[in-house]
Order: structure tokens, then C-alpha cells, then sequence
């Protein structure tokens, strides 16, 4: 049985995204501008500022469920209900952002 459900929008927690990157499942995707970027993100995340959604939204991965994530979980959510509602292929976000994934140790780097 697969992790996510079809139509069914998920919060992830830093530790389950953790995982499914270590497992290569999924697309994380921050959406946060480029200075915030640029102070540490998640290792494997996209870059994809909400700023500029529409228009990357359709170059969207599909090989993969898409994950959004942002400081603390606002944005990240707007990305989401934006893009499943223009049909774009997107799973869920991870709830608490980037501060959350921060707080548990978990690796922040800024190539």
C-alpha cells in the first residue's frame, strides 16, 4: 500500500519527509524566496519561490508525489491548495516548515 492516498492532501511531519527523501519517494519542493533559500534548506529540496508559482507550477515532477515546504508551513500550504486546485500533481507539505525540520537536528545545507 502506498504512503500517500489518491485526492487525499497530506501533512507531513520532518520526520516522515526525512525518510521518503532517504527513500527517494518523493519531490520536496521549498517554496520560500531566494534570500531564504540561500540561508539553509533542506538537502534534495527544489527551489521554487511561491512568488513565481504560476509559472512553474505546470513543470510540476510527476514521477514522484510533490511535497512543498516554507519557513513554518503557510506558504507551503497555499502552494499546495493552488496548485491540486489546477490539477496540478502535488501530495502534500510538510507541516511546521523548514523551523520544524530545524528543531529536530535534521541536516540544513546551503549549496
Amino acid at each position: 500500500m502506498s504512503f500517500f492516498t489518491r485526492n487525499a492532501l497530506r501533512t507531513l511531519t520532518p520526520q516522515e519527509v526525512g525518510d521518503l527523501l532517504d527513500r527517494q519517494a518523493i519531490h520536496l519542493v521549498d517554496v520560500r524566496e531566494a534570500h531564504e533559500w540561500n540561508e539553509g534548506h533542506v538537502p534534495g529540496a527544489l527551489h521554487r519561490p511561491l512568488s513565481e508559482l504560476a509559472t512553474w507550477a505546470g513543470e510540476l515532477p510527476d514521477d514522484r508525489p510533490v511535497i512543498f515546504y516554507c519557513l513554518s508551513g503557510g506558504r507551503s500550504g497555499q502552494a499546495l491548495s493552488w496548485c491540486k486546485s489546477a490539477g496540478h500533481p502535488v501530495e502534500g507539505h510538510m507541516g511546521g516548515g523548514i523551523s520544524a525540520w530545524r528543531m529536530q537536528g535534521l541536516p540544513v545545507t546551503r549549496d
